[in-house]
């Protein structure tokens, strides 16, 4: 089966990775059928050649997950990004829904407040005012007088 994969190309600590063509059980670095084009990751710059990318879909090869997001951000291929193959611990997923429920009542509290808000005008408010009183101590030192 052909895969369209990335082959990582470039210096020590900045990679650039090209955009081959291989058989999936293959050495992609080696022998690779053709080169797509490239993509630097610190720039998000890629150049990818369209064409041949369109023929090798319609050939039949098939995407990995990163290049498949690549494409999609490009606009070549018209469908949702992929998730990742990234597991994720039981912990951080109970962290994740915990936040999820703490934002939702966020939401709930805000849409209740703009209900109250819009309810008040409505119904017709009496203004109490209150006065403030003078305090009508006397203090000892003016007691002494």
């Amino acid at each position: 089966m052909l895969k369209l994969r990335l082959a990582r190309v470039g210096k020590k600590k900045h990679p650039i990775y090209r955009l081959v063509v291989s058989e999936s059980t293959k050495d992609m670095y080696g022998n690779h059928l053709e080169i797509l084009g490239q993509y630097d990751p610190h720039t998000k710059a890629n150049s990818f050649n369209n064409e041949r990318i369109s023929y090798w879909m319609g050939v039949g090869a098939q995407a990995s997950e990163t290049v498949h997001n690549l494409l999609v951000v490009a606009g070549l291929i018209k469908s949702d990004k992929k998730a990742k193959a990234v597991s994720i611990s039981k912990k951080r997923t109970a962290k994740i829904d915990k936040e999820k429920a703490a934002e939702a009542a966020k939401v709930e509290a805000k849409k209740a407040a703009e209900e109250a808000a819009k309810a008040a005008p409505e119904a017709p408010t009496e203004e109490v005012v209150t006065e403030a009183t003078e305090n009508t101590e006397v203090s000892p030192e003016e007691n002494k007088e």
